[in-house]
C-alpha cells in the first residue's frame, strides 16, 4: 500500500487513521461561522477540517431538483448552492490562514476546474473530489495534472467506474491517490451501508489506501469502518445541527460529538494493536501462574518409580508443561517430593 504525505500526517498501512471533519458548506457563506467550525475541529483533534468550494452557476442547471429529501421538496439544487457560494477570495484566504494558525490541516472540494485551480494557488495540500464527480474524468485530470494527493468518494459508482477514474488519474502522472467509500444518501440508512465494501476495494486496489466517507446518523459507523482497515474517515461536521442553511446541517455531528468519535477512533485503532501473534510483556505473568504443571498427587519418597496415579495437572505453570506428562512416567524421584508439589525435571532422573 502506498504511503502518502499530507501536510504534515501520513496515510497508510502503518499510520493512524486520517480522520476528517467534513464542514463542507456548513459555514453558511459566513466566515465568522467558518472559523468557528475550525476553532471546533482542532479542539476535537482531528487531522484535517475540510470544506466545499464551488458557484451555484457552474455547479448546476437551475431547474435541477435535489437528490435528497428535506422539508423545501419544491427547492432546486441551484436554489439551495446559490446560498452557500458566497465567500469571497478574501475569506477563503482568512480561513486557510486561520487553519495554519491553529494547526490543522485545511482542504477543500473543487466541483470545477477554477476552483480547483484557486485551491492550489492557496496552496492546499490535497484535494478531496466528490462522490457525484467519480465520473467527470475531465475534472479528474485536470486535478490530477496538480500532482497533489486526491482522496475520492466514490458513492454512486460501480467497481468498472472507480477502475476508470483510478486509472485517469495514474495516466496523468498522479500515483497519490485515497479512495473513499460512500453512500450517496442524507442520511444514510444503516441497512445500505455495506462497510464489507471497504474489503472489496482493499482487494480491488492494493497499492490504494481506502477510508470511508460516512453519512449516517451519530458515530458507531466509522468505528466500524476502521476496524475494517479504513485509512481515512471524513464525517460531516457543524457547530449546531439546528441550523437552517447548509441542507447538511442536519446529518452532522456537532463538536461533543465529533470529539468523542475521534477519541474512540484511537481506542479502537490501539485495541487493533499488531496482526502478530507473539507473547506480549502484560502476559508474562500469566505464563508463570495461569498455565499449569506436573503435579504430585501423593508424596513421593526418593527413589520412587513414578506412575501416573501419583501425577495430577495443576496451576501455576512453573514447572513441567502438562504435555510431557506421560515423559514424567517411569521417571524415579531424585529426591523426597510433598503431595500438591510442582514437579520439575532436576527432581527426576
Amino acid at each position: 500500500m502506498r504511503r502518502i504525505r499530507i501536510g504534515k500526517k501520513f496515510i497508510g498501512e502503518n499510520e493512524p487513521c486520517f480522520i476528517i471533519a467534513e464542514a463542507g458548506a456548513n459555514h453558511d457563506s459566513m466566515v465568522e461561522r467558518g472559523k468557528k467550525l475550525v476553532e471546533k475541529a482542532v479542539e476535537s483533534g482531528v487531522d484535517a477540517i475540510k470544506f466545499q468550494t464551488y458557484t451555484a452557476d457552474k455547479l448546476t442547471t437551475k431547474a435541477a431538483p435535489k437528490y435528497w429529501k428535506d422539508d423545501k421538496p419544491n427547492e432546486t439544487q441551484y436554489e439551495v448552492f446559490q446560498k452557500l457560494d458566497k465567500l469571497t477570495e478574501g475569506e477563503w484566504k482568512e480561513l486557510i490562514n486561520y487553519c495554519k494558525k491553529l494547526g490543522i490541516i485545511f482542504l477543500s472540494t473543487p466541483f470545477d476546474e477554477e476552483s480547483s485551480d484557486f485551491l492550489e494557488d492557496l496552496g492546499i495540500p490535497a484535494f478531496k473530489i466528490a462522490s457525484a464527480d467519480i465520473t467527470h474524468l475531465p475534472l479528474l485530470k485536470h486535478v490530477a495534472e496538480k500532482r497533489l494527493p486526491m482522496i475520492i468518494s466514490t458513492g454512486m459508482a460501480d467497481l468498472d467506474e472507480i477502475k476508470e477514474a483510478v486509472k485517469t488519474i495514474k495516466s496523468s502522472g498522479n500515483e497519490d491517490i485515497i479512495l473513499l467509500h460512500c453512500v450517496i444518501s442524507y442520511p444514510a440508512e444503516i441497512g445500505d451501508v455495506n462497510l464489507r465494501i471497504i474489503r472489496t476495494l482493499q482487494k480491488a486496489f492494493p497499492d490504494i489506501p481506502i477510508g470511508f466517507s460516512d453519512h449516517t446518523i451519530g458515530t458507531i459507523i466509522p468505528l466500524v469502518a476502521v476496524s475494517l482497515g479504513a485509512k481515512v474517515i471524513e464525517k460531516h461536521f457543524t457547530i449546531d445541527k439546528k441550523l437552517s442553511g447548509s441542507p447538511d446541517h442536519r446529518l452532522s455531528v456537532n463538536p461533543e460529538e465529533l470529539r468523542e468519535m475521534t477519541q474512540k477512533i484511537r481506542i479502537v485503532e490501539k485495541a487493533l494493536g499488531s496482526p502478530i501473534k507473539r507473547l506480549i510483556e502484560s502476559e508474562k505473568e500469566g505464563i508463570k501462574f495461569a498455565r499449569r504443571s506436573v503435579v504430585s498427587n501423593v508424596s513421593i519418597t526418593k527413589g520412587t518409580k513414578i506412575s501416573r496415579s501419583m501425577l495430577s495437572v495443576k496451576r501455576p505453570g512453573t514447572g513441567i508443561p502438562p504435555k510431557y506428562i506421560d515423559k514424567v512416567v517411569g521417571k524415579v524421584a531424585k529426591r523426597n517430593i510433598d503431595k500438591d508439589e510442582v514437579l520439575n525435571w532436576h527432581d527426576l532422573e
